[in-house]
């Protein structure tokens, strides 16, 4: 499988994608698990990309690639950073470390919070992380967990009491209260209410704007209809024997 879009020509670059290509080795089985092949597509700042495609096509595990929880097989993934180019399909892992926290966000559906520390606490350590003062962190963690419908009463309680749904708003919250330059969305909508996926279209809305480039995979697909520049089709690949392991 090769699919390959262009970033606009006035946009400036942000990440090219060049025959990235992952897969899992399921040694109890003695099978190679293709997720994706020889991946082409270059991001612009400002641009958004729909990653589409049945379950199995390896739509998750391309952002966790991106995102270097996973690597590669082969290829390359050029990210321009504020200070250069880098590849992060072989980056250091301290480097994918800084990028992380200065340029680069992941959303996903599911909260990773550390307990006992307040809702509006987590949501505003982002912040807090750049530099902000800590009350003016706080005004503006309450403000976007308003924003996405958590109730006030729940600010100063520990998130991992709350309702999946209730989790994922924090989730967002403390995800895009920091805007980045590269945002990759792993199904963020998936356990939202109805009000709260419109606070988080039109939060990305105004990322958009303000030139993050983003990637998603998305629930509802029409919820993000406005916002998305180009689509990429993924195809599931076959499993196939590992013949020299099964013979060996």
């Amino acid at each position: 499988m090769n699919i390959q879009v262009s970033a606009s020509k006035t946009a400036a670059p942000v990440l090219r994608v060049e025959g990235l290509s992952k897969q899992f080795e399921m040694h109890h089985l003695k099978r190679t698990l293709f997720a994706f092949e020889n991946i082409d597509f270059e991001l612009g700042e400002g641009e958004f990309i729909l990653l589409k495609g049945e379950n199995g096509a390896g739509k998750s595990t391309l952002l966790r690639t991106l995102y270097r929880s996973y690597l590669p097989r082969a290829g390359h993934a050029y990210y321009h950073t504020k200070e250069g180019v880098i590849d992060l399909a072989s980056a250091a892992d301290v480097d994918v470390a800084v990028l992380r926290r200065r340029e680069i966000g992941f959303v996903t559906q599911f909260l990773n919070a550390r307990p006992r520390v307040p809702a509006e606490e987590v949501v505003a350590e982002p912040l807090r992380l750049a530099g902000t003062p800590h009350g003016e962190a706080l005004v503006e963690a309450r403000r976007w967990l308003a924003a996405f419908g958590v109730k006030k009463q729940l600010w100063a309680a520990y998130p991992s009491t709350f309702s999946g749904g209730e989790q994922q708003k924090v989730n967002l919250a403390c995800a895009l209260i920091l805007p980045q330059r590269l945002l990759l969305l792993d199904e963020p909508t998936a356990s939202l209410d109805r009000a709260a996926r419109q606070a988080l279209v039109e939060r990305l809305g105004e990322l958009k704007a303000a030139g993050v480039a983003m990637i998603g995979v998305f629930h509802h697909q029409e919820d993000v209809d406005g916002l998305v520049d180009r689509e990429i089709h993924l195809k599931a690949i076959k499993i196939e024997d590992n013949l020299d392991e099964r013979n060996g």
